[in-house]
């Protein structure tokens, strides 16, 4: 029997209007949907899985590396049995799969076992985000930076000089903000960009400390600081 493929799908940030069309054909291809039991990017691609299998995989927010690495094994020995059955998994995720997900710790484990796995490209969140504000992530010759927020040297990022996306913000969002203030940067932020319950903060001072996991900051360096 052949075996399956795995298709490691980016849904995108929120907005199931930037759902790629490659992504839309892969799912609706699939025998199987793999999904995170977040449900969020379930919840984007709702309207292709009428009639699919689903396989709900725990991909839990831990920081105990053993226990984390105990559930994507599990997942992966799911997949796996699945693609040893001859049929086509899609495993759905946020954003782009190549930029901080956790599928791709799947995607390492079932290639590993001797499986075809792919990666399927999505719109990250970052992008959504400089289009929602209307303001580009970079011109020119200008650098970027991308640092997860709760990367434990974030600081040390600040004095890049370019521009700075701080991804998944959650609780570093009251530190950070004081910390660009003091710095005199100018900064923007959205939270659960896309999704029915977005926010567009426009400057520092609107920023709440108290928003989500899905915010991303965007900061501006040089003739963009805040006067």
């Amino acid at each position: 029997m052949k075996q399956g493929v795995l298709y490691g799908v980016g849904v995108g940030p929120g907005d199931p209007e930037l759902m790629t069309v490659k992504a839309v054909r892969i799912i609706r291809e699939a025998d199987v949907i793999a999904v995170p039991d977040g449900q969020t990017a379930q919840t984007i691609a709702k309207e292709y899985l009428d009639g699919k299998e689903l396989l709900i995989c725990s991909m839990p927010m831990l920081r105990d590396k053993v226990l984390l690495d105990q559930k994507y094994d599990e997942a992966a020995a799911r997949i796996c049995r699945l693609l040893a059955q001859g049929k086509m998994v899609a495993f759905l995720t946020l954003g782009d799969p190549s930029v901080y997900s956790t599928y791709i710790y799947i995607h390492r484990r079932v290639r590993a076992c001797g499986y075809d796995a792919q990666l399927i490209p999505g719109v990250p969140s970052f992008c959504a985000v400089a289009a929602r504000l209307g303001d580009p992530l970079c011109e020119g010759a200008e650098p970027l930076m991308i640092v997860p927020a709760s990367y434990k040297n974030a600081d040390d990022c600040l004095d890049f000089p370019g521009n700075k996306v701080f991804m998944k913000a959650g609780r570093s969002i009251g530190a950070l903000r004081d910390k660009l203030r003091a710095r005199g940067d100018r900064a923007q932020m959205v939270e659960n960009c896309g999704m029915h319950n977005e926010r567009v903060f426009r400057s520092l001072d609107e920023i709440d400390p108290q928003a989500g996991y899905f915010s991303v900051v965007l900061v501006k360096s040089g003739k963009d600081k805040q006067q």
